[in-house]
């Protein structure tokens, strides 16, 4: 398998941070709005840098998505920030409603996704947000995987017109893609070429799937990770192309099981290409308070899992094949 050194490790809400005072720079039509969360969200320095294209929305997040989507009109681009359960399920109305009926160009942006936001339990621990937000038409789901990737990620989506929701996190966490990446919206990134299983993985999920990739070479297992970073538009082609080689899948995301990364796949190959697909996802459960490590390993959401995962999923190929 290919390795990835660890650069450094950072939270992806910084990646997000340092993203956005760059689009600040660079673009003047960039304006972001929070809702009372700019240190968390890492938006200090553009507001710091850009008072006059800043707003303090305050604790109304409903309020922040409409009046976002009112200054697309005048053509600026508004980035909102708060924390995924805010950004969503809060505000799913105003999103609908606003922002994707109207195909509005804004950017929600959110942070704090999933249980690795951890002591703060289980009522700020989304883990439906990604299926909410894909279900919706037209809105493009990004779960970048470090601070590179998120950074890279906010710079593209400034140039993507259309309503996009950009997902990442609190905890500091392996930084091991380059720093100069170009980021393209709907393109997975093949990141080890395998042949026995296909594991396809998103967000902080990604990292973990790098470390079951080495230990299933140790077992004489071959495979094949692969960075889905977007969500919707999913990459078919890529999808398709390793699990006709393959013939297996896991996916692993920081979601429920339902509505995600997993059932997105599913989707794919039961239209075209059905072969065994395990999940490695929260099952049907809220969180809880705890550390993120600690979570994420209650929860089924670590390495071990993701190997598991595939070793189930290839004893399941090798019966259909044996049948």
């Amino acid at each position: 398998m290919k390795k990835y050194p660890i650069l450094d490790k950072k939270d992806t809400r910084s990646g997000f941070g340092a993203g956005l005072l760059e689009l600040g720079r660079k673009n003047p039509d960039v304006v972001a709005l929070c809702a009372d969360l700019t240190g968390s969200l890492k938006m200090d320095a553009f507001e710091k840098e850009f008072p006059d294209r800043f707003f303090q929305i305050g604790i109304a997040e409903a309020n922040m998505m409409g009046i976002a989507a009112g200054l697309t009109i005048g053509g600026k681009i508004p980035f909102t920030g708060t924390f995924a359960n805010f950004s969503t399920g809060r505000v799913y109305d105003q999103i609908r409603q606003s922002i994707a009926y109207s195909h509005k160009n804004v950017k929600i942006c959110a942070s704090h996704a999933g249980v690795t936001l951890g002591e703060d339990g289980a009522t700020h621990q989304i883990l439906e947000d990604l299926g909410m937000m894909r279900m919706l038409p037209g809105m493009v789901v990004i779960n970048p995987c470090d601070y590179n990737q998120t950074k890279a990620a906010t710079l593209a989506i400034a140039e993507h017109h259309g309503p996009v929701y950009l997902r990442f996190g609190r905890p500091v966490v392996p930084n091991f893609t380059s720093p100069d990446q170009k980021f393209e919206i709907g393109k997975a990134l093949m990141l080890s070429e395998g042949t026995d299983v296909s594991i396809f993985a998103t967000g902080h999920l990604v990292w973990k799937a790098l470390e079951a990739c080495e230990a299933l070479e140790a077992k004489g297992i071959s495979a094949e990770v692969i960075n889905i970073h977007t969500i919707k538009p999913l990459d078919v082609d890529a999808v398709l192309k390793s699990v006709r080689k393959t013939g297996c899948v896991v996916s692993a995301e920081e979601h429920q099981r339902n509505g995600g990364l997993g059932d997105a796949i599913a989707q794919v190959l039961t239209q075209h290409y059905p072969v065994p697909q395990e999940y490695v996802a929260v099952n049907d459960s809220f969180g809880e308070s705890g550390t993120p490590e600690q979570l994420m390993v209650k929860y089924g959401l670590d390495a071990n899992d993701i190997i598991k995962a595939a070793e189930r999923v290839l004893k399941r190929r090798g019966e259909m094949v044996n049948a």
